[in-house]
């Protein structure tokens, strides 16, 4: 969707999300963006020194500040994209905005930090702490979500990390987190990367490490879809070359791997926080075989007819919204990069019907297991 956002400053030209879609119609900013940045422009904050602009969701707000060179950090490839393509729309100037990712080293001094409200309390947890020994008193901390984003643990983070804590009014719905650094405060150690061993029953992974940093998937436990998938993993022949599509930790590109030393498994998350713990998790058991590791808008640049298995468990949400468009990309992408006679295994809610979505790429779609929850699917390319 392409829309216009109204600043203080002026009309933000075009802002859109990335991939670019004619039939999404979600914004590329909402109504806590605004009100940000309506805060900032009544002359209360100084932006001056090293502004960082951390979970910017489509680069809306560092293209709204442009002119004060600000640094962004998110976990989303997607968003760096966007922001490029928002920042080259309003006529910035390349690298007037500094993009960096959640694996980067944050600057090591901070003078104005303004948080967008993740989905993820973990992922939040990290970057507040990673940022923490760079924030002085004098830096101005503000936070901004929607009302359902913010909830006491998330005014307790900050408070914990950072230091005392209070909440404007609500307008439209969003709302604004207002933070006064404690630079001696006491921090406890971080928990993340977290790592733990898989339970029994699993297939070729039972039992072995998991690592996961902050912000990805379940990360403290085993989700269940993900269970369900490994018992039904196609591994009984050897020497494929397999994709991990949508990675999260990598458990499943693992569990392909240990079942079969000689397979190739590339493991692709748009997430940096994602793929940084899928290779974690590799690594930990010590496959003996290939692997790579993708941090990238789908299957883009994988080349077409390469690869003969794909796995994947789609997400069905972009931040707060419930899509399919992300699913339908990884199908048809898989597509793509498929052999003829290559598969894509596919695990899913029940209720997603994405058997009718792969009939319609595939021509068919073979039901290989399934429970009153999910189901696992297997779709051929001829």
């Amino acid at each position: 969707m392409n829309d216009r956002m109204t600043t203080p400053w002026g009309e933000e030209p075009g802002l859109t999300r990335f991939p670019e879609d004619p039939r999404d119609r979600l914004r590329a900013w909402d109504a806590s963006d605004e009100y940000l940045l309506g805060h900032l422009a009544d002359g209360e904050v100084p932006l001056t020194g090293t502004v960082v602009v951390v979970g910017d969701r489509w680069g809306a707000l560092v293209t709204a500040l442009a002119a004060h060179e600000p640094v962004q950090i998110t976990d989303s490839h997607l968003t760096q994209e966007a922001t490029r393509a928002n920042l080259a729309r309003a006529g910035v100037p390349a690298g007037t905005v500094r993009l960096l990712t959640t694996q980067d080293e944050p600057p090591e001094r901070v003078d104005v930090l303004l948080v967008r409200v993740p989905k993820s309390l973990a992922l939040l947890e990290d970057q507040l702490r990673r940022l923490a020994p760079a924030v002085h008193a004098g830096t101005v901390v503000v936070g901004a979500g929607m009302v359902k984003e913010i909830h006491t643990s998330t005014l307790r983070l900050f408070e914990r990390i950072i230091g005392p804590t209070r909440t404007s009014l609500a307008v439209r719905k969003a709302r604004l987190i207002f933070c006064t650094p404690d630079p001696e405060l006491a921090r406890a150690a971080s928990p993340w990367p977290y790592r733990y061993a898989l339970p029994d029953g699993i297939g070729p992974v039972s039992g072995h490490p998991v690592v996961n940093h902050a912000g990805v998937f379940c990360a403290d436990r085993l989700d269940v879809g993900t269970r369900f998938f490994l018992r039904h993993l196609p591994t009984g022949r050897t020497g494929r070359r397999f994709v991990d599509l949508g990675c999260g930790n990598g458990v499943v590109g693992t569990a392909v791997a240990l079942a079969d030393p000689s397979a190739e498994v590339l493991f692709v998350d748009e997430s940096f926080q994602a793929v940084a713990s899928a290779e974690a998790t590799y690594r930990a058991n010590g496959v003996p075989g290939h692997a790579e590791f993708r941090v990238g808008d789908g299957l883009t640049g994988v080349p077409d007819g390469t690869v003969d298995v794909v796995l994947n468990n789609p997400p069905f949400h972009s931040h707060q919204a419930t899509t399919d468009a992300t699913a339908w990309r990884m199908f048809t992408g898989a597509r793509r990069v498929l052999r003829p006679g290559g598969e894509l295994w596919v695990v899913g809610n029940r209720h997603l019907g994405y058997h009718l979505k792969l009939r319609t790429l595939f021509g068919r779609c073979e039901l290989v297991a399934g429970d009153r929850k999910f189901v696992v699917l297997k779709a051929v390319k001829r």
